[in-house]
């Protein structure tokens, strides 16, 4: 594709040499650049692209991209003459022979080319994206597992796997960087891929990730305490989630749960067409919990019973999402009803695993005090009066102000508690357990135990647990590893609770 092509709506000031370059590839890593790569310079969080100009054109980069004329000049000093001759002429054929691309913001200029270097294959497919601080996983992957029931060829973008059609992909963050995310519609596309359903974190928006991509829906769950390492703020935190919202654009839906007091807060600046759900108020869409278990719940939803495999409120919030967005892109209210109960939870979202001695252990992802609240409040009342184990712990290097408000949930509910590691990270584990002891009351201490090895912490929990007890292992959910300081460690609950179960 030509550099023109590729560079239109990006935001471009300055263009020095030519735009009609025929360019092979597009990326923010200069350890990708291949001959013929445009490389687009982005100021991250960690490291600034402008650094790694040098590199990039000694790789055989056709085009840079850059914002900081200062700093490209400081890289263009560094490449120097390649012999004698370009010694003598005082030329260097690397620099004479690159076209230079200044633009206002290389994060926002980056999406915006990735989009336009691969046909933009958002305005090709129906685009569904969540947003919210819990939930987003469970109803992306159910979405996607719903529409490929239906008979839909879909792709999925998720902080568990990415999939196109039914091919797994590997996946790192929530939100990935837009070349990576337009490349993967790329191929959704070329497979025959008529829908995409996609998780947008607020620090995706922040970074515009995003930007560029036309959405058919965009989806708010919830607003809840996380990501304050990163946005400094709540109403940060807040401001970043709406931008997706303020994007979308007067032929998508902005589909949102007013049962959240941010809910309306996020379509006040939204040309889409608003539709609402709720579980405990008018709205568009209204869902009730008739009746529920730990093998699933009993729902009526916009006045339809339906029988689900999920458990827990925030299930029916999330089902409603679903079933609501379902109606709005291509289903009907049966298709959507029957697809419904037919879903299984999302893996490591209250993931059940069944024990000797009438025990089970669940595995799920909650590592924020809402989620955490969310699924033992659900756990508390399915129980039945049976004895409640919560086993948790916080991730280091990230926000440490929930540290002491998980453990004031923990204390709510549960009648024992186990706090171990979770992913520690650089930070001391001892230093964290610190932090969650803080929060406990004399009385929410009296019934804790730390144990700083989370294998042993779940060895201990299960050994103790009397008969018909009900084990939550919060936090990692659908990971198998552990990160200790920078080690990436295997590490499955699953694998460790079914070899601790064989032995009772």
């Amino acid at each position: 594709m030509l550099v023109k092509d590729i560079i239109q709506d990006s935001g471009v000031l300055s263009i020095q040499g030519r735009n009609d370059l025929d360019i092979s590839s597009i990326t923010q890593d200069s350890r990708t650049v291949r001959p013929g790569s445009i490389f687009v310079a982005v100021k991250g969080f960690a490291s600034d692209g402008h650094a790694y100009i040098c590199q990039a054109v000694r790789a055989g980069a056709a085009a840079i991209v850059y914002e900081d004329r200062d700093a490209l000049a400081a890289q263009l000093v560094k490449i120097g003459p390649a012999n004698d001759v370009e010694a003598k002429s005082g030329k260097t054929e690397a620099i004479e022979r690159l076209t230079l691309i200044q633009v206002g913001n290389s994060r926002h200029a980056v999406a915006i080319m990735a989009s336009n270097f691969y046909g933009r294959p958002s305005e090709k497919l129906t685009l569904v994206g969540i947003t919210g601080t819990n939930g987003k996983t469970t109803t992306v992957t159910l979405l996607y597992n719903l529409f490929m029931g239906l008979g839909y060829n879909c792709g999925l973008l998720s902080t568990i796997a990415n999939y196109v059609g039914k091919k797994e992909l590997e996946t790192t963050n929530t939100t990935a960087d837009p070349i990576t995310i337009n490349s993967l519609m790329a191929q959704m596309v070329s497979e025959g891929c008529q829908y995409c359903f996609m998780e947008v974190s607020s620090i995706g928006m922040e970074q515009e990730r995003v930007a560029g991509l036309r959405f058919k829906a965009g989806i708010f769950s919830n607003l809840t305490h996380d990501h304050l390492d990163y946005h400094k703020t709540f109403a940060e935190y807040l401001r970043c989630k709406k931008l997706f919202f303020d994007s979308l654009g007067k032929d998508a839906y902005a589909i949102v749960n007013i049962d959240d007091r941010n809910g309306l807060v996020m379509t006040q600046n939204t040309a889409a067409k608003v539709v609402t759900y709720s579980c405990r108020s008018l709205a568009d869409h209204t869902c009730r919990i008739l009746e529920q278990s730990f093998d699933g719940m009993q729902l009526r939803i916009d006045g339809r019973d339906v029988w689900t495999r999920l458990i827990g409120k925030h299930n029916a919030y999330n089902l409603l999402a679903i079933y609501t967005t379902a109606i709005l892109t291509g289903a009907t209210q049966e298709e959507a009803l029957v697809a419904l109960s037919n879903l299984e939870s999302a893996k490591g979202r209250l993931e059940t695993l069944r024990g000797p001695k009438g025990l089970t252990a669940i595995i799920d992802y909650a590592h924020t005090p809402d989620a955490l609240e969310n699924v033992l409040s659900t756990l508390k009342e399915i129980s039945c009066g049976k004895t409640l184990i919560c086993l948790f712990g916080c991730g280091g290097d990230r926000d440490r102000t929930k540290r002491p408000e998980m453990t004031t949930v923990a204390e709510k509910y549960a009648d024992r508690i186990f706090v171990t590691s979770d992913n520690s990270r650089t930070e001391k584990t001892e230093d964290i357990l610190e932090d969650i002891r803080k929060g406990f009351s004399p009385k929410g201490l009296a019934k804790a135990l730390f144990i700083s090895d989370r294998k042993e912490a779940i060895r201990t929990a299960i050994m103790l647990a009397p008969e018909g007890a009900a084990i939550l292992l919060a936090g990692k959910g659908h990971e198998t590893y552990q990160i200790i300081g920078t080690e990436k460690r295997h590490f499955d609950e699953r694998e460790i609770v079914n070899e601790i179960f064989k032995g009772l």
